[in-house]
């Protein structure tokens, strides 16, 4: 199952941040399957949208991810039994998911007005919307009438964690450069292709120095906690005094690593590094790289901070970008459909930044990117190499830093700030 890039590009971010006006990302329920003998039986989750704004019925369910016949034909029944067809700001649907495998079917809509509950919709036997009782209050539903807490959401379609992180940072108002600074930080050792567990959990923290309900270009991303896989991550933003800014972790070992392992967050690992045999060639010969694939047009991130070595056609390589790093440290990246805007040699690049797009040139039976790693003129194997560490902050810096690490720990535990504001999210797969 691919992502679809231009969901994350420039138009996406845009439109995205143009539908939300929250900035508060979804924590879900658990999902729990039904008492029952069979295995296949659906479980039941449940997503709370709220309404920042005037939104068609039918509009809300589409950004939320549900375009089916289902969804449609429960905002046409909610909009027949309310006679409108968009419903106000401070409006919250409080839906019920029937969750099959990767679908996620809709099942009933309990619709708010700010605390009040208005109607409650349902899905019969008769396959009919027809209005029914308004189900329990549960703490997840109180959150949605509160600012300062973090409304829920389960989405049992959510295909991956990357596609997960992106939604839920856009949908509720994360800025574009504080998304990709929160996949920069994970993307050394959170694999986004895995599938989301109800256990999976992030939560971060960001100024609003406007003191409005807005992020703006001067939003800063100040904390990072992040659950995936059974690991938690803590990241804090700290300026040292040379004047630099980077994260760091409980300990004050930088989180940015010296090189990733995958330079193509969107891909999924397709071969690994070692003797196989070549699929056009057909004979058996060394690969000496690994190769994640994804649709043409994925962008491409530098695995690390380093100096464009050689941008061009490379034969069998197709179009191809090397980048030198510091410490005799070389990466390749292979068979791209088209280089970034920029990126040419002796150009300096920064790691998590655009170099190019993935594509299907040179010697290549699928899109996908061949991945090299070169360590004083040998090629290594990119998943296995014993990695220099980054930046470890001593001294003063360190003593700073501590403060500064005690100082966002008491403002986690403030539970409003007119410059502050705390999300969190926690999806279920």
């Amino acid at each position: 199952h691919y992502v679809d890039p231009q969901r994350f590009g420039e138009a996406f971010a845009e439109s995205m941040a143009g539908s939300y006006d929250v900035k508060i990302v979804p924590e879900n329920v658990s999902v729990a399957p039904r008492a029952t003998v069979d295995d296949q039986a659906p479980a039941f989750a449940e997503e709370i949208i709220p309404f920042t704004k005037d939104l068609d019925v039918t509009e809300a369910f589409a950004n939320s991810g549900y375009t089916g016949e289902d969804a449609t034909g429960m905002a046409e029944a909610i909009a027949k039994l309310l006679n409108a067809t968009a419903l106000k700001a401070g409006t919250v649907l409080r839906v019920g998911l029937e969750v099959h495998g990767d679908a996620a079917k809709v099942v009933r809509t309990s619709v708010y007005d700010r605390t009040q509950h208005i109607v409650t919709i349902a899905l019969n036997d008769r396959g009919q919307y027809v209005p029914a009782q308004e189900p329990d209050p549960n703490p997840e539903l109180l959150t949605a009438f509160d600012d300062s807490s973090a409304p829920v959401v389960v989405r049992g379609n959510l295909p991956n964690v990357y596609d997960g992180i992106y939604r839920a940072a856009y949908s509720y108002g994360m800025s574009k450069a504080m998304t990709q600074r929160l996949i920069k930080l994970l993307a050394s050792d959170v694999d986004f292709q895995s599938r989301l567990s109800p256990a999976d959990r992030i939560e971060v923290l960001f100024s609003q120095p406007d003191g409005d309900d807005q992020t703006s270009d001067s939003s800063e991303l100040l904390y990072v906690s992040a659950t995936f896989g059974g690991q938690t991550r803590n990241f804090y933003r700290f300026q040292m005094q040379d004047g630099g800014t980077d994260y760091f972790d409980e300990d004050g070992s930088s989180a940015e690593q010296f090189l990733l392992r995958n330079p193509l967050p969107a891909g999924k690992f397709r071969s690994g590094f070692g003797a196989r045999r070549h699929p056009i060639l057909g004979y058996v010969r060394m690969h000496t790289g690994v190769d994640w694939s994804a649709p043409i047009g994925t962008p491409i991130i530098a695995a690390g901070n380093g100096t464009v070595e050689k941008v061009g056609w490379a034969g069998g390589y197709g179009k191809q970008i090397i980048i030198r790093h510091a410490n005799g440290y070389e990466t390749s990246y292979n068979h791209q459909s088209a280089f970034a805007k920029g990126i040419e040699p002796g150009v300096h690049v920064r790691q998590g930044q655009t170099i190019g797009f993935l594509g299907q040139t040179g010697l290549a039976t699928g899109p996908h990117l061949h991945y090299e790693l070169i360590v004083n003129g040998t090629k290594v194997d990119p998943m296995r190499v014993r990695l220099p560490v980054g930046k470890v902050l001593k001294g003063d810096d360190l003593v700073a830093f501590k403060r500064e690490r005690e100082r966002i720990d008491e403002l986690l535990k403030q539970e409003d700030s007119d410059s502050l504001k705390v999300a969190s999210a926690k999806i279920d797969g």
